[in-house]
């Protein structure tokens, strides 16, 4: 799917800014923020102090998520409604975009105030190697006991969790998190340590995923894997050298988890031996291994294909 293309519940994109009052467009296709074109409030002039702009933070204990950067990322930020956003800021002088005046109409509705912030002060916030010059700040991704997960979703879906052993690339981890909410993945299982959390690099590559899927933080895997399997969920490790293909596995109606390893060992020796069950995803070429990002894709939508097939989607 095409960045932009989920369409839950959005306005449609208004070119050019066209009856905004937070922004507007200038002839050569600029954006500029209100009151600096004339009329309108007057000219602050280039002293930034008269508009902070979000402060940078650490990522405390839990999940993360509080520091949002990248058009997608934010636009979904704003559109999900899951959590109160307290800082949004955006760069002068880019060029007129759609998504932009989304991102704009969507924090009118949610009455967030908008900081237009020259560029260098927006790049000065931001995190990850590009902000694509929108960075927000919001409260951080709330936990979700590891019970709930196990329960079929509002719309009656059946459990289809992900459980990550130890994934510590943080571009790895935002592209899992991607695919599986476009697969359908109801839950995100990740271990308190030794594991990334939702950082700015992993909310920006993951493209606004983390607004929909509900994630638990766990002591450790195997124990997990332990109340998993009590709950009534069959785990599925992935391992490069398993004799059963996943492709042969029956997982379309049963509460099912996918657990995949980290990028260096793969699953550890007693998420192992806690899986219900070991599964390799067929490889036909001459490198050993997959990344661990592609092998989750490709895990991810078998089970949804399958799921699609038992009519439990």
């Amino acid at each position: 799917m095409s960045p932009g293309a989920s369409g839950r519940g959005r306005s449609p994109a208004r070119g050019g800014g066209r009856g905004r009052t937070s922004a507007s467009s200038n002839r050569a296709g600029k954006r500029v923020s209100p009151g600096r074109t004339g009329g309108g409030r007057p000219e602050r002039g280039r002293d930034e102090r008269a508009v902070p702009g979000p402060k940078p933070t650490r990522d405390k204990e839990g999940l993360g998520g509080n520091q949002v950067e990248g058009r997608q990322a934010v636009r979904e930020l704003l559109s999900a409604g899951r959590r109160p956003v307290t800082t949004l800021a955006i760069a002068e002088g880019m060029d007129a975009a759609p998504i932009l005046d989304e991102i704009e109409d969507l924090a009118a509705r949610r009455r967030v105030k908008i900081d237009y912030l020259s560029k260098k002060r927006l790049d000065s916030l931001a995190r990850t190697e590009s902000s694509q010059g929108v960075v927000a700040l919001a409260r951080p991704i709330p936990e979700t006991p590891l019970e709930d997960l196990c329960q079929p979703t509002k719309r009656g879906k059946v459990p289809f969790l992900l459980v990550l052993d130890g994934v510590t690339d943080p571009h790895n981890l935002g592209s899992i998190l991607r695919s599986a909410e476009c697969a359908g993945v109801t839950g995100i299982v990740l271990p308190r340590h030794r594991s990334a959390h939702l950082s700015p690099t992993v909310t920006k590559v993951a493209a606004g995923a983390i607004e929909y899927l509900p994630m638990s933080l766990v002591a450790g895997v195997p124990t997990a894997l332990t109340q998993l399997a009590a709950l009534g969920v069959w785990s599925v490790g992935l391992v490069g050298e398993a004799k059963d293909p996943l492709y042969g596995l029956d997982l379309g109606s049963q509460p099912v988890a996918l657990v995949l390893g980290s990028e260096g060992n793969g699953l550890a020796a007693l998420t192992r031996k806690r899986c219900d069950s070991l599964a390799a995803i067929p490889q036909h070429g001459t490198l050993s291994s997959l990344n661990v990002a592609t092998a989750g894709a490709i895990a991810c939508f078998d089970v949804a294909r399958q799921r699609g097939e038992a009519g439990v989607l």
